[in-house]
């Protein structure tokens, strides 16, 4: 099960539903199909509108967990019965941009399409071409999204999109370079980077007084990006995040996974390297906010090499590794093979060193969690890194309990990243089912409640007043 990389989740949801118009039958040339599908790339359509799991391109039918429930992507393709192959250019614009597919049924947030409403009239014709007549139709109904009530009340959106929804496509800030404007139009419109990593409120809006200053996005959490030399990545140079945008990795600093190694691998590593820099030069400009760092280092310099099985090898090993052990046991067995005796890597760096590690040294401990259980996939031109998951999936090498992995977990935070961390079976047990839930249905389930109590309460009052009336009339009658 993949997670939401805009709900938290992470990327486009659902255009879907066919809508009973013809769509238009006009040819589009070879140039502007060309120029929508790298909208497209850019925009990582396919990573959420896929089912990787032998699922067809843009068919959808891939399950994403998000804070109130399992959100299905839906069939993006021409198709005529199944996906969008109805959709009137403006039906288009309005799903991409508005949140409101060609049935007039409002599509969740999932869909990013609050970052995409910054895209120009001329991005979203020709991404409209490229899905008409540049994507396969695939004729599958993708399964419906199920939430539980009243999520599942998606009129319930005409009132988050009033309140949440920009309105304005991009406009260059004159004061600025051609190349900031360009980063700033990807960053925050196709990329859409602060549907991951700004934090949300209460009613899953994105907190942009906090932009970018780091998010959960299901079982990962996407760190603070800002200029923030000790929270977030103001030490790394332009160079630095292009190499990092375009493998996925930064030597002995960060490595993508999750919800970010499917954007390099399926966008981000397929951008120009123009547009990488100016995407570069927007993010680095990005001033920090409330943000902080509970341990007083930059979560790429903390943790150092070390074993803490060296001191209780030969006849006392097996009582040795029991108890506070018990995690550098579990490291000796599973991790030491790729990672090295004292988590040094790998020369090349294809198996990272587990100190100066942004996932072993963040101030919580939720991606060295999600590392174990989730394990990473990621392609990109120098390769497929791939490091198995230890949760209990079908192709996980060596299931792990909670216990184990808390024990496991504490071990690397220990002896290579943030000692201040400490993980618990429950914490292991939040991400293993997909990450933190929300309060939102049953905040939402009570104020339905007492709303219609309101409203029992002065139909009530109503009647009495009324009645009340009658009385008095009679009596002065």
């Amino acid at each position: 099960m993949t997670t939401l990389k805009t709900f938290v989740l992470a990327a486009p949801l659902a255009f879907a539903a066919l809508a009973p118009v013809t769509a238009s039958a006009q040819e589009f040339s070879k140039d502007l199909i060309e120029k929508g599908r790298y909208l497209a790339t850019a925009s990582d359509c396919v990573a959420c509108h896929t089912n990787h799991d032998g699922g067809k391109p843009m068919a959808g039918g891939l399950p994403m967990t998000s804070p109130v429930g399992i959100i299905m992507s839906t069939n993006i393709t021409p198709s005529k019965e199944f996906g969008i192959g109805n959709y009137t250019e403006a039906q288009f614009a309005d799903a991409v941009r508005k949140g409101v597919r060609g049935d007039g049924a409002n599509l969740y947030p999932a869909m990013p399409y609050v970052s995409y409403s910054n895209m120009t009239d001329e991005d979203i014709h020709a991404l409209y071409a490229y899905f008409m007549q540049g994507v396969a139709p695939v004729d599958e109904k993708a399964p419906e999204t199920d939430l539980p009530f009243p999520m599942n009340i998606r009129a319930s959106m005409m009132g988050w999109n009033m309140l949440f929804r920009p309105n304005e496509t991009h406009k260059d800030d004159p004061s600025q370079s051609a190349e900031w404007n360009r980063g700033k139009y990807l960053a925050e419109g196709a990329a859409h980077c602060s549907t991951c990593h700004t934090p949300r409120g209460m009613l899953m809006q994105e907190q942009k007084d906090r932009d970018l200053t780091g998010a959960q996005i299901g079982p990962w959490f996407a760190p603070n990006i800002t200029n923030d030399k000790l929270n977030g990545i103001g030490s790394w140079t332009q160079q630095d995040l292009v190499t990092y945008l375009k493998t996925g990795r930064l030597d002995h600093r960060a490595q993508a996974a999750g919800s970010m190694a499917e954007a390099i691998s399926y966008s981000f590593q397929h951008l120009t390297d123009p547009d990488l820099n100016a995407i570069a030069t927007y993010i680095r400009s990005v001033p920090t906010a409330s943000a902080s760092s509970t341990s007083g280092q930059s979560r790429f310099d903390q943790g150092q090499p070390g074993n803490a099985l060296t001191g209780f090898r030969g006849k006392d090993y097996v009582q040795g590794i029991k108890g506070d052990h018990a995690g550098a046991a579990l490291y000796t067995a599973n991790c030491a093979s790729c990672h090295g005796y004292d988590g040094q890597g790998t020369t090349d760096g294809y198996y990272p060193s587990l100190f100066h590690n942004a996932a072993t040294a963040g101030d919580n401990a939720n991606n060295v969690i999600a590392a174990i259980l989730y394990g990473v996939d990621r392609h990109t031109e120098d390769g497929h890194v791939f490091m198995p998951p230890f949760g209990g999936q079908p192709n996980s090498v060596n299931p792990l309990t909670d216990v184990e992995v808390a024990s496991l977990s504490n071990y690397l935070l220990k002896d290579y990243g943030n000692a201040k961390l400490t993980v618990t079976p429950a914490d292991v047990q939040v991400i293993r089912n997909g990450g933190p839930g929300s309060r939102l249905v049953l905040f939402a389930r009570i104020g339905m409640g007492v709303g219609a109590a309101l409203a029992m309460v002065a139909l009530g009052a109503a009647v009495w007043i009324v009645r009340r009336r009658r009385v008095q009339t009679q009596t002065a009658a």
